[in-house]
């Protein structure tokens, strides 16, 4: 009935609430106090597409969700694999994704877009709803949300008034904390704040040093200001800011299952954004506008070769200024006709120091030993024993977009056309430098000396105009049940790879000293846009308290964008375009609650991604399997509440739930020799409930299940992750 009634809300505003009853901590609608979700969807879309999914507020409490990554193994065909470190935010949908550089799935919070990739895996307090929105959705929301866009929306202070507390312990001396308050003065005014702080003394041991390597220290804060101008108009701003210190990056040396480096690892983030929203009306029209800025600050270094030897270390030290501008006018319907169409526009500057530092082995080994094998009688003699490859990088990146959405219903047929305009501008300064030399020897004296002084400069550019589609016919069978079908074009954006510009200066100097072959700038820095046409067909059925989904789709991607790495003993990652591929499955959803206290969810995703064409020169990967994402992902969850009388306040209700996470098979190279099979993690969970409190004693991966979530090659050296073993904790929530 809930679920009806909002439905009603969100068809006659375009918009839907939830508040908080401050003593059962229950959700109820209240038509007046309202927050704004859904803007660029079809009302109600989010719960009656079969190719999206709504994780409401029990289901994230329950499941302990405050992230994209903890919350992705609830959605059909959605994998994000934990590894490496917040820096490594990849996300697979359907088998598309991108490892580095441009994400294929959008993130938006609070209606805020995340520009930065690196900036997706953080933790959020009050989560209110997640959106999950599967396949392209280019037309509506823009740049890189080819694989789909994955919406979350907080706790407004309209929606729930007092205090909440957090506290949390678990294995590997992990633990979190978390205080939020929500005031609201009369019917104009509400303000939200809230800070989180977490860490974890870690589960990886470097075997070189014998300490942990995947430690972490993390803290969040944010302001939302929520104020009711007048009857039309609704302004809302959120501040927010997050600093991350961490480890990170257990990669372990397959031939020998350690994990032994010598030099440091980290990863270092400071990322501050203020996001503004104006609902208003125009007329006989609304206007939504959206505006914000993020900053962002972070410096990885890395044991580039992750052995104990002295090779190389890599920083990538970045800086990073964006801008959104979005507006959409919303018709009134009109004789079953609806329109809405909008103007968008971004800008990014980024900065970044990438240098590489050869230390005494990586140059005996990778510099002297070729050249000193080339001519045995005159060997070489580095001058000192590390040196520099400097690479500064300033990229500014700008695009407007002009999109229009009309919905037409006839009879029990709804038709939807969205066309979005796309101009996206890319450059890139780059200097690349080194000052080194290195002595030729003869009978053991020095015979000459050769003096390396390399400081290249340039500038590279690149636009792009898109014209994205998506058409969409869906007959409705009743209130909720529906079946619909869509085709839309999809595309994520093309780059540079500035890790590529390291390999580039190495060759060079080693061109200079008459080995080895040198890199064209211009064919390995830059690579084009990807973009997919997809067509699919499905049904949402709701019916005796049980919502089915069930989604089949086809997607033909071109200009695939593929991380690859260099042959050789370079160690960059080279982003390519490779060929195109074929990717088509199935997605199912069942949700049953016979009772407000007892509920069943699956979810299960099937996508069979292959290459139709690709050739790296030595190999024709034609019909093989895409690489990094899962064939099969599988979600159960159950849950039983039982009522406790005769405990006072202290203990009003148990619950207890259960569920499994799966996924597999996962081929981890091009040549699908190496894969990580199919694996099951179960976890559960007791929860304790109190009037003002819940105490949640949970487990994660109960049994200890052994598997991998991460597979590259450096320097001919192959390496894993491992996935997290099992873990146990307790969550105390407090609200006053």
């Amino acid at each position: 009935m809930k679920r009806f009634l909002l439905a009603i809300l969100l068809t006659a505003a375009g918009t839907h609430c939830l508040k908080a009853d401050n003593d059962a901590d229950t959700l109820s609608v209240s038509i007046r106090e309202i927050t704004v979700t859904g803007i660029k969807q079809s009302p109600g879309e989010a719960w009656t597409s079969p190719s999206s999914t709504w994780i409401g507020y029990h289901d994230l409490n329950r499941e302990g969700i405050n992230s994209v990554k903890t919350a992705s193994s609830m959605v059909p065909n959605l994998f994000v694999p934990d590894y490496g470190s917040r820096m490594t935010s990849t996300i697979y949908v359907r088998g598309i994704g991108a490892r580095m550089d441009q994400p294929a799935v959008g993130l938006t919070i609070d209606n805020m877009p995340v520009m930065c990739k690196e900036n997706y895996d953080l933790d959020l307090m009050d989560i209110e709803h997640i959106e999950v929105l599967r396949g392209p959705q280019s037309a509506m929301f823009g740049r890189n949300t080819m694989g789909g866009v994955i919406n979350i929306y907080t706790l407004s202070p309209f929606s729930w008034q007092g205090t909440r507390a957090l506290f949390e312990g678990a294995s590997h001396g992990s633990w979190r904390a978390g205080l939020s308050h929500y005031k609201r003065w009369g019917n104009k005014i509400g303000l939200a704040g809230s800070i989180t702080t977490n860490g974890t003394s870690g589960e990886f041991t470097n075997a070189y040093n014998n300490r942990k390597c995947d430690w972490e220290r993390q803290g969040n804060a944010r302001v939302k200001l929520h104020w009711e101008a007048t009857d039309d108009t609704r302004i809302i701003n959120t501040l927010s800011g997050s600093i991350s210190r961490q480890g990170g990056y257990p990669y372990e040396r397959v031939e020998t299952g350690l994990i032994s480096y010598n030099d440091t690892c980290f990863y270092r983030r400071t990322a501050v954004s203020d996001a503004l929203q104006v609902h208003t009306r125009l007329g006989s029209c609304g206007l939504d506008a959206f505006a914000s800025y993020q900053y962002l600050d972070d410096n990885m270094t890395l044991d580039q070769d992750f052995t104990p030897l002295p090779y190389f270390t890599l920083t990538q030290a970045r800086t990073e200024h964006a801008a959104t501008l979005d507006a959409i006018l919303n018709g009134n319907t009109l004789n079953n006709y609806s329109w809405k169409g909008g103007v968008s526009s971004f800008y990014r500057h980024i900065s970044m120091d990438a240098p590489v530092t050869f230390l005494d082995t990586g140059i005996a080994e990778l510099i002297e030993k070729h050249r000193n094998e080339a001519a045995p009688s005159y060997p070489v003699k580095w001058d000192e024993r590390q040196f520099v490859l400097g690479s500064h990088f300033t990229s500014p990146t700008w695009g407007v977009a002009l999109y229009h959405s009309s919905e037409y219903k006839w009879k029990r047929f709804d038709f939807r056309l969205n066309l979005r305009l796309d101009y996206e501008h890319a450059a890139l300064n780059y200097r690349s430098t080194t000052h080194t030399g290195y002595n030729i020897m003869h009978n053991g004296s020095i015979y000459a000396h050769e003096p390396i002084d390399i400081d290249d400069t340039g500038q590279l550019h690149k636009h792009y105009i898109q014209l994205l589609p998506s058409f969409t016919i869906t007959y409705n069978c009743g209130e909720r049940n529906n079946v619909r079908a869509t085709v839309s074009r999809g595309s994520k954006a093309g780059g540079y790879n500035t890790q590529m510009f390291s390999d580039v200066l190495q060759q060079r100097l080693m061109g200079m000293m008459g080995i080895g072959p040198s890199y064209d700038v211009n064919s390995v820095v830059g690579y084009k846009p990807e973009s997919a046409w997809n067509y699919e067909v499905g049904t949402h059925i709701e019916k005796d308290k049980v919502n089915i989904d069930i989604n089949a789709f086809y997607t033909r991607c071109r200009d695939l964008q593929l991380t690859v790495f260099p042959d050789g003993t370079t160690t960059g990652r080279l982003m390519t375009n490779a060929g195109s591929s074929r990717n088509m499955g199935i997605e199912a959803a069942l949700a049953w609650h016979p009772r407000k206290e007892t509920g069943l969810n699956i979810s299960y995703g099937y996508t069979h991604a292959r290459f139709i064409e690709y050739s790296d020169g030595k190999n024709d990967y034609k019909n093989h399997t895409i690489p990094y994402a899962p064939a099969h992902t599988l979600y159960a969850g159950a849950y039983n509440r039982w009522a406790v009388r005769g405990c006072g306040d202290w203990i009003t209700g148990v619950t207890l739930s259960a569920n499994v996470k799966c996924a597999g098979r996962i081929f981890w190279n091009e040549a699908n020799t190496l894969s990580q099979p199919f694996y099951a993690l179960l976890g559960t969970e007791v929860t304790i409930e109190g009037r003002h409190h819940t105490l949640e004693l949970w487990a994660r991966n109960l049994t200890g299940t052994s598997y991998k979530t991460f597979y590259f090659v450096s320097m001919n050296r192959e390496f894993l992750q491992r996935g997290r073993g099992r873990s146990l904790g307790a969550t105390l929530k407090m609200r006053f």
